[in-house]
């Protein structure tokens, strides 16, 4: 799994995460999906988990599966939210009917808490991808590397009203032991990707279709963004690929928890 992304940027390195995999049973709605605990109640933070709770751990190997089993892809969307594009990535998830992952930057989110709680009210999920997206956080002190994972998922949870992130990128993937343990005693699975769209280079879209349509057989999980630039390229991407994998008989689901 590399490091993706155009040098000097927010991706400039490439490196190689570990890769494994645990399977657990996947939550049965959208808000106790996201809240990571069974629930009820009413109005829209129905069954979130309030944010003073301790969040169950969670396993702390770098996931990459899809909780709907071999022929199923997770969409996975990094680095907003973003008030120009995450809009028009969440209407071509509904026009399809996919749910998706949404890697955010903490201060993006707090930003843009007006976002973040759309893409919970959609019923997609929230994974925490740090406070400023270091991709050089594995090279820094375990101090450094703790203040970017909480401080990123208090921001998120507070923006989203409740709901806490459910799993942890590192950006470029730069994890660490202390790191995927951290994020997963917190109840943050750590997630990794198989397929790099390679969007973020802005290679053109067919580029982009090209590249997930060739390497999709690498596994499940594939990586967009929302944020970091100009991102009309995903976005007509997007639009040729969610219907071309649903041709081809793939489901949609999330990463396993």
């Amino acid at each position: 799994m590399a490091r993706h992304g155009g040098g000097r940027g927010w991706y400039g390195r490439v490196a190689a995460a570990a890769v494994g995999v645990t399977a657990v049973a996947a939550a049965t709605s959208v808000w106790t999906a996201q809240a990571g605990q069974t629930g009820g109640g009413s109005g829209t933070s129905a069954g979130a988990r309030p944010a003073a709770s301790k969040p169950a751990a969670v396993s702390p190997v770098i996931a990459h599966s899809s909780d709907k089993g071999a022929h199923a892809v997770n969409i996975t969307i990094d680095d907003g939210p973003d008030p120009q594009w995450t809009p028009q990535v969440l209407q071509l998830l509904r026009e399809n009917g996919v749910k998706a992952t949404f890697c955010m930057v903490g201060t993006q989110a707090e930003a843009h808490p007006d976002m973040v709680r759309k893409v919970v009210a959609a019923g997609h999920r929230l994974c925490d991808h740090t406070v400023s997206h270091d991709t050089t956080m594995d090279t820094k002190s375990q101090a450094y590397q703790k203040q970017q994972i909480l401080k990123a998922e208090q921001q998120i949870t507070r923006a989203s009203g409740g709901v806490r992130p459910m799993y942890y990128r590192a950006p470029g993937g730069a994890f660490t032991p202390y790191s995927r343990h951290l994020a997963a005693g917190r109840g943050m699975r750590p997630l990794g990707w198989n397929v790099d769209s390679k969007d973020f280079e802005r290679p053109g879209t067919d580029a982009i279709v090209t590249t997930v349509k060739t390497e999709l057989t690498n596994g499940p999980t594939i990586l967009f963004h929302d944020a970091g630039g100009d991102r009309s390229q995903t976005v007509a991407a997007l639009r040729i690929l969610l219907p071309w994998m649903k041709q081809q008989g793939y489901s949609f689901g999330f990463p396993v928890r």
